[in-house]
């Protein structure tokens, strides 16, 4: 039987967007700042290193290293975009430093963010609106939420960040790999050759297996294995399925729509090696609903950290985005808290470099305030999650329930 939450109320308590958590506040200085001045139409930036050429996505990216900056952000995701984009804005030294070909491929989200995040989605990142969440149990659908939001195009979203912040003087250099750190500073690897690039600060992010994290010496995040393909669909649709089954324990299916395809996957710490027979059976339900076409455009995957917020002041360095583990446990959410403390940390990095000495600590304090209680909630819920579903005896619509953010036993539990 389905059951539509009173007015959405207690999805809204429960979570405010896929995130995990409520984005009650604007940051100062969340514009945008001003690009350089250019000489003139075609000509070159003034930026560190005299080598660029022009990608196709409308940012410049280096040939060559720099011997020394203010600031190193290793990872061009999200976070790492937006840290580039706010140290440079305030007049520092950036080299932002990505070991893919391009930033924002391969995609491995499922590219829905909450309403409140709008202004990070103008034409082009923007691919839909949502309406609302539907919830299935057991394959039939359990209840409705008015859950409004937006699905974007991640690789547009990830390019759009980059394009900022190289437009407000970062230095980008892709196919070049975090190495370590040295007596001198940061290991860079570019073309099978290794240099030393000094740096001030360091901003970490790149990833729930960060290469930053595990050369400093931090445990590797607990994780989850995810799977998601591209499906063609048959209708328009406006809301964002989810699907909880034992199948998926410990996390859930879901169907995201993206105007003529959808996005549809699963993750969970019971799925096992199994992935392409739950695969074949989410893909049959969903064509039994007459929504998609069977067959597969396009395949991805990933892992989703699940055990929230790590340190995040490491000395010099600073983690934000899923290096940092803001990725909500229960939801794999993670581009809002990404934008979020990406642009936080780099403007700590601006604060510290100008003789604020309390603003690495501050940073880890205003991130902790912001981001800390959901997330550590969803850390309890996860691990009660667990065990009740290594119970043989476990009730599984009540375990369900009580493991997802859209019913009340969420919280309640």
């Amino acid at each position: 039987m389905l059951r539509a939450a009173r007015g959405g109320q207690g999805l809204r308590r429960n979570l405010r967007g896929l995130c995990g958590f409520e984005i009650a506040h604007r940051r100062k200085g969340d514009g945008l700042c001003a690009p350089p001045r250019l000489a003139g139409r075609g000509t070159e930036r003034r930026l560190p290193t005299p080598q660029f050429f022009k990608a196709e996505k409308g940012f410049w990216v280096s040939t060559d290293l720099p011997a020394q900056v203010d600031v190193v952000v290793i990872g061009a995701g999200p976070a790492g975009g937006n840290a580039a984009q706010a140290a440079a804005c305030r007049g520092l030294t950036v080299l932002l430093v990505d070991k893919r070909a391009e930033p924002g491929l391969p995609i491995q989200c499922a590219e829905f963010i909450p309403l409140m995040m709008r202004r990070y989605a103008p034409e082009g990142v923007l691919v839909q609106e949502i309406e609302g969440m539907r919830t299935f149990l057991f394959g039939q659908e359990d209840r409705w939420d008015p859950f409004p939001g937006l699905m974007i195009d991640r690789h547009a979203l990830d390019a759009g960040r980059v394009a900022a912040a190289v437009a407000a003087g970062a230095q980008l250099v892709v196919h070049t790999r975090f190495e370590g750190f040295d007596e001198e500073g940061v290991v860079l690897e570019q073309r099978g050759i290794r240099r030393t690039v000094r740096a001030k600060v360091v901003i970490a992010a790149d990833g729930p297996k960060s290469a930053v994290a595990k050369a400093l010496g931090l445990p590797l995040q607990p994780t989850i294995p995810t799977r998601q393909v591209t499906v063609r669909l048959l209708k328009e649709y406006g809301s964002t399925d989810i699907f909880l089954d034992p199948e998926f324990a410990g996390g859930y299916g879901w169907l995201f729509p993206r105007g003529t395809i959808a996005n549809l996957g699963f993750g969970g710490f019971r799925v096992g090696s199994d992935f392409k027979a739950k695969l074949s059976r989410l893909i049959e339900r969903n064509v039994a609903r007459g929504l998609i076409a069977p067959e597969i455009l396009s395949t991805t995957g990933g892992d989703i950290p699940v055990g929230g917020v790590r340190p995040l002041v490491h000395g010099h360095v600073l983690l934000a985005g899923d290096a940092g583990g803001f990725t909500h446990p229960i939801t794999g959410g993670g581009i809002p808290a990404a934008l979020i403390s990406g642009q936080a940390a780099g403007e700590a990095a601006a604060a510290w470099l100008s003789g604020d000495g309390e603003a690495f600590t501050e940073y880890a304090q205003e991130m902790q305030d912001h981001f800390g209680p959901a997330l550590e909630r969803a850390v309890r819920r996860r691990r009660v999650i667990e065990q009740e579903m290594a119970n043989p005896e476990v009730d599984w619509a009540d375990a369900l329930r009580r493991s997802w953010i859209a019913y009340p036993q969420y919280m309640t539990a």
